[in-house]
């Protein structure tokens, strides 16, 4: 005789988030649409009470990369749709949304592999600092979890329609004064900050259908409290303004 899960189970779940992240990339725009595209992304993980001391962190030091499990909070909507467009096949072609990473999904649930650089105690909050991310400012973490070479690398998994990362990336290129407002700023404060905004312009964060359309515009990412204006011209982009 088969066993269901009861109502209450399959009707309502409590999530409580285990931390808040403090990221160098402050709204969705711009941000790599996979974890590992640009290795100039640091964050801290905020650990929220009670989850907040060094015993539920015992042995982390260990691992290189961690599992987070978090909420696309910004893309929580109050009906989801059965297929979706990701950029990857040109904002062309559906998928199911369970074929697909959107964001725009059921529960809004998202999963990333990041860096691990170390947990430390700053001004009475326990902080995991990490980098290679793409989460946005406020994310909420529901789950940490070490990643594990041995099982959770699949050196013969495909998807079929993006088995490799993207290759093709723009040119980067820096106006005068963009150059001369980055030599300006505490590298300490905006660490990597040149790779960063390469990495962000040069897979071109517009979207599918504005791209080759509208190189007089001028775009803007805001990526830590900076504000970096850039343009898309040809092959390249110019990195206007870094303010």
């Amino acid at each position: 005789m088969s066993r269901h899960p009861s109502k209450d189970a399959t009707e309502a779940l409590t999530l409580t988030p285990i931390a808040l992240v403090r990221s160098c990339f402050r709204d969705k725009f711009g941000v790599p649409r996979q974890p590992g595209l640009t290795s100039n992304a640091w964050a801290d993980l905020i650990i929220q009470p009670p989850y907040d001391r060094e015993d539920a962190f015992r042995g982390l030091e260990s691992c290189s990369h961690l599992w987070l499990t978090f909420q696309f909070h910004e893309a929580v909507r109050a009906e989801w749709r059965p297929v979706v467009r990701p950029p990857r096949l040109g904002g062309n072609r559906k998928v199911g949304v369970f074929a697909s990473r959107s964001p725009f999904r059921p529960n809004s649930l998202g999963l990333s592999v990041v860096r691990n650089e170390g947990l430390r105690r700053e001004g009475g909050s326990l902080i995991l600092k990490i980098r290679d991310h793409d989460l946005i400012e406020g994310t909420p973490v529901l789950d940490i979890k070490p990643y594990l070479p041995f099982a959770d690398s699949v050196p013969s998994a495909s998807i079929g329609w993006a088995d490799s990362p993207p290759v093709e990336r723009l040119a980067v290129t820096f106006s005068a004064e963009a150059e001369q407002q980055l030599a300006g700023l505490d590298p300490a404060a905006y660490p990597d900050l040149r790779g960063l905004i390469e990495d962000v312009v040069s897979y071109d964060p517009r979207p599918s259908f504005r791209r080759g359309r509208d190189e007089a515009r001028i775009y803007g990412a805001h990526l830590y409290d900076l504000n970096v204006r850039f343009q898309f011209c040809g092959d390249g982009v110019e990195v206007l303004t870094v303010c």
